[in-house]
């Protein structure tokens, strides 16, 4: 499958998925998210790829937000198309049977910050700079931001990033815990990396229901939560992958993982 604003790459078990319209800060047009659309479909049912990768073409955005000149003559309507087709993509996101990770190499504003919020875990370079600076344009998020952000670092905080506009830098966002590691620049793809192979060691179906226990447990109440994670618990022990961690954890041997 070729694409004209993005970037795929399957290799060792990675998809790599780059923003690539640098000269544009890797700006979300309407193609752009027609394209993730696709990559994100491709890489969830693609058996080859085991742990997907977003990142931004070149050194000075992950993704600076929105294509704003296709906001110009945008009635309502059209608006809240956008935004419900926006919400629905990185839904698919994050709802996706696989491990995500955000590579965060430079500007995540907007629906940026909004696509980085939706992968699983986010690693940002020293240089990055996050957050929802919406306002400034008269507009508030609209591809998830009001409420992931919230969920991530409260409602006050969020509510006061989102009515400012602020951008954060890479520490800020680690101490809020919008990213979980910050690195230098040149290193953030050797750490991804590295990141990958630890996850890539790991049992796929594991994987799955850490995922599909998180994302619907927090969203209803803890006994609800509680007992998706005892379904999602029991269901781990119908894999070779049970079978085979508990013989190498008494054999006092690295478990070797068949994703089954």
């Amino acid at each position: 499958m070729s694409f004209e604003t993005i970037l795929i790459k399957i290799e060792g078990g990675v998809a790599t998925v780059t923003l690539n319209r640098p000269q544009q800060l890797n700006a979300l047009n309407r193609q752009m998210f027609r394209e993730l659309d696709e990559a994100f479909e491709e890489v969830a049912t693609d058996p080859a790829a085991r742990v997907l990768v977003i990142t931004g073409a070149g050194d000075r955005a992950f993704a600076a937000g929105a294509d704003i000149r296709e906001f110009v003559d945008m009635d309502p309507v059209a608006a809240l198309d956008f935004s419900r087709n926006a919400q629905r993509i990185f839904r698919t996101l994050e709802t996706m049977p696989k491990p995500t990770i955000a590579a965060v190499n430079g500007f995540a504003l907007g629906g940026g910050c909004e696509l980085m919020m939706a992968c699983d875990i986010a690693y940002a370079a020293d240089t990055a700079r996050v957050g929802q600076p919406e306002i400034t344009l008269g507009i508030i998020p609209g591809a998830g931001g009001t409420q992931r952000l919230s969920r991530l670092v409260g409602k006050q905080k969020a509510k006061e990033l989102m009515m400012t506009g602020d951008m954060l830098p890479a520490e800020e966002a680690l101490r809020l815990g919008l990213v979980c590691k910050v690195v230098p620049a040149a290193d953030l793809m050797t750490e991804v990396q590295k990141l990958c192979e630890r996850l890539l060691s790991k049992g796929d179906v594991a994987l799955r229901m850490v995922k599909e226990a998180v994302e619907a447990g927090t969203q209803v109440d803890l006994a609800s939560g509680t007992e998706i994670e005892a379904k999602a618990w029991s269901l781990c022990f119908t894999t070779e992958d049970y079978v085979e961690g508990v013989k190498a954890f008494l054999e006092k041997r690295k478990a070797s993982f068949k994703g089954r």
